[in-house]
């Protein structure tokens, strides 16, 4: 799937039939953009980085966050349905494997969802405005870009 920002190439069983106990995704996000906050309902993700540098914030119960830095060669881990997001934070393409032990790749975006819950309810819980709930998008776009977005390191 190629989003403004990058692409997610996807192999399971669904399009790789005997793949029954593995399933992985190749991500490309290139400067300036990142794989969408979500999380993965049915499994632990494993991450090996091919190229580029990125940050990762992973998002656990209690309000627990932890933030990693990765490039070429690293190795990454999220536990089963913590929430994640993964920005490049180079000048050049970042490149990443997201690993599976499962016969499907499953993941659940949190603008969709946001995007697909009643407007009523996202907007009296999380206290936002119109405007927010406006840019919320019903489609699944993995890997985004932000007009203006530029990192500056932390």
């Amino acid at each position: 799937m190629k989003t403004p920002g990058g692409s997610v190439r996807i192999v399971d069983s669904s399009n790789f039939p005997i793949s029954q106990n593995i399933a992985a995704a190749l991500v490309e996000v290139e400067p300036g953009a990142m794989r969408e906050m979500h999380w993965h309902p049915n499994n632990d993700e494993w991450q090996y980085y091919l190229n580029g540098k990125g940050r990762m914030t992973v998002f656990a119960a209690n309000g627990n966050a932890r933030t990693f830095d990765y490039r070429a060669g690293d190795v990454g881990y999220v536990p089963f349905a913590n929430g994640h997001y993964i920005e490049n934070t180079g000048t050049e393409t970042l490149w990443f494997l997201e690993i599976f032990k499962s016969n499907k790749f499953q993941d659940v975006s949190l603008n969709q969802w946001m995007a697909l819950t009643p407007t009523e309810l996202v907007q009296s819980n999380l206290c936002v405005g119109a405007e927010l709930l406006h840019a919320l998008r019903k489609e699944k776009w993995p890997v985004v870009k932000y007009p203006g977005f530029s990192y500056y390191p932390r």
